[in-house]
C-alpha cells in the first residue's frame, strides 16, 4: 500500500449496490486523505419512464428504480459502461447478481491495475463444468489477477441505506488492508470488523439464501416461529456441514460473526429470498405447482431484479449429487427440489421430520 490516493469504483447498482455507494460515496469524502472523492458507479442501462436510468441517477441523485426515495451522494457518478466505470481503479467493489460475474470480469480484465484490490459483496457461488462451484471471490480473483476481499453481513440493503444500526463481517488475507477497509466502509450505523477467513465468510453469504427461502415457506404455509426455528436451526447445520465438506475447513467461529447466524436471521425473517419462498407457496395455491413460476414472481416482486437463492440452492444440488450427498443435506435438497417444481412446497415439512440431525 501506498499514500496515493485511491480510486473507488462500484461494479453494480442493484438495491445492495446503490446501498452500498451511498456509505462509500460518503466515507471517501471525509477521508479524502486516502480516497479520490469520485466514485464511479457501473450501472446496467435501462429505460425508466422514458429516461436513462444514469441520466436519473446523475441529476436526481436516485436510483429510483432499484432504491427509490433514498438520495445518493453527489460524488456517486453513473457510467453505464463498466469498462470506462473501471479504468484506473484501485479499488473494484463487485455487487452484481453472481452469474454475470465471469462475463463482467472479462470484459474489464485488460483494463485493470495489476494491484488493484476487489471486494465482493456477491452472495452465491459459480457453477463451472470444469471445476464445479467455485467461490465468487475466486473468480473475480483468478479472472483478473488480483487480490480479493469480501464483505458479508446481516445487512439487508433498504435498512442500511435508511441508516438503521447494524453490523458487517468483511474478510480480508492481507491484514495490511484493515485500515483501508474500515475507513471505506464503516460509518456510526454500519459497523465493521474484518477478519481473515474470505472462504468461510462467502459461503456463509451464498448458503443463507438458501435457507431464507425455507423460512419463506413455512410463512406462506402459515406455521409459526416454532416450525421457521426449526428451520434456522436445521439450515444453521447444514450451512456448517456444507461448508466443512466444500471448503475443507472446521472453523465453526465464522458463524457467530454478522455473516454467519446473524445473516441467516435476518434473511429469514426480512430478506427477498424469504420472500419468494412465501411467495412461491401463494403461488401454487392459486396457480398449483405447475403454475410456480421464480421468473415470474421475480417481475412481479422484484422490478426485474433476480432471486439468488434459487440458482445458489441448484449449484448446491449439483456439487451434492455429483458427490453423493444428497441425503445428508434434506434441508438444501428439498428447497431445489420445491424451486424447480419436484416437490409440492406442502411437502416441506415431511422431508425435515426426518432430518439427520434427530437421529
Amino acid at each position: 500500500m501506498t499514500d496515493v490516493k485511491k480510486r473507488v469504483c462500484v461494479v453494480g447498482s442493484g438495491n445492495w449496490g446503490s446501498a452500498i455507494a451511498k456509505i462509500v460515496g460518503n466515507n471517501v469524502l471525509a477521508h479524502d486523505d486516502m480516497f479520490e472523492t469520485e466514485v464511479f458507479m457501473y450501472v446496467y442501462e435501462e429505460i425508466v419512464n422514458g429516461q436513462k436510468l444514469t441520466d436519473i441517477i446523475n441529476s436526481e441523485h436516485e436510483n429510483v428504480k432499484y432504491l427509490p426515495e433514498i438520495k445518493l451522494p453527489a460524488n456517486v457518478i453513473a457510467v453505464p459502461d463498466v469498462v470506462k466505470a473501471c479504468n484506473d481503479a484501485d479499488i473494484l467493489i463487485f455487487v452484481l447478481p453472481h452469474q454475470f460475474v465471469k462475463e463482467t470480469c472479462l470484459k474489464m480484465k485488460q483494463f485493470i491495475k495489476p494491484n488493484a484490490l476487489g471486494i465482493s459483496l456477491i452472495k452465491g457461488f459459480i457453477l463451472t463444468e470444469s471445476d464445479g462451484i467455485q467461490l465468487v471471490s475466486k473468480v473475480i480473483s483468478e479472472t483478473l489477477g488480483i487480490e480479493t476481499a469480501v464483505l458479508m453481513g446481516a445487512n439487508l440493503a433498504t435498512e442500511v441505506a435508511s441508516e438503521m444500526f447494524c453490523e458487517t463481517t468483511i474478510a480480508c488475507e492481507n491484514e495490511s488492508y484493515k485500515p483501508l477497509l474500515t475507513a471505506l466502509f464503516e460509518t456510526s450505523y454500519f459497523r465493521c470488523k474484518v477478519i481473515k477467513n474470505v472462504a468461510g465468510v462467502e459461503a456463509c453469504g451464498a448458503l443463507k439464501n438458501v435457507v431464507g427461502i425455507g423460512a419463506g415457506i413455512v410463512d406462506g404455509l402459515g406455521y409459526g416461529d416454532n416450525t421457521k426455528a426449526a428451520v434456522i436451526r436445521l439450515g444453521l447445520m447444514e450451512m456448517m456441514k456444507f461448508t466443512k465438506v466444500f471448503l475443507g475447513n472446521d472453523d465453526k467461529s465464522v458463524f457467530f460473526e454478522s455473516c454467519g447466524v446473524a445473516d441467516l436471521v435476518a434473511t429469514c425473517h426480512g430478506g427477498r429470498n424469504r420472500l419468494l419462498g412465501e411467495a412461491v407457496v401463494k403461488s401454487m395455491k392459486k396457480r398449483g405447482i405447475a403454475g410456480v413460476d421464480i421468473r415470474l414472481l421475480e417481475k412481479e416482486i422484484l422490478r426485474g431484479q433476480s432471486f439468488q437463492g434459487p440458482l445458489i440452492a441448484k449449484e448446491i444440488y449439483s456439487y451434492l449429487k455429483d458427490n453423493s450427498m444428497l441425503e445428508q443435506f434434506p434441508l438444501l435438497v428439498a428447497i431445489h427440489r420445491i424451486c424447480t417444481r419436484e416437490v409440492d412446497p406442502r411437502n416441506f415439512i415431511d422431508c425435515l421430520r426426518d432430518h439427520p440431525e434427530h437421529m
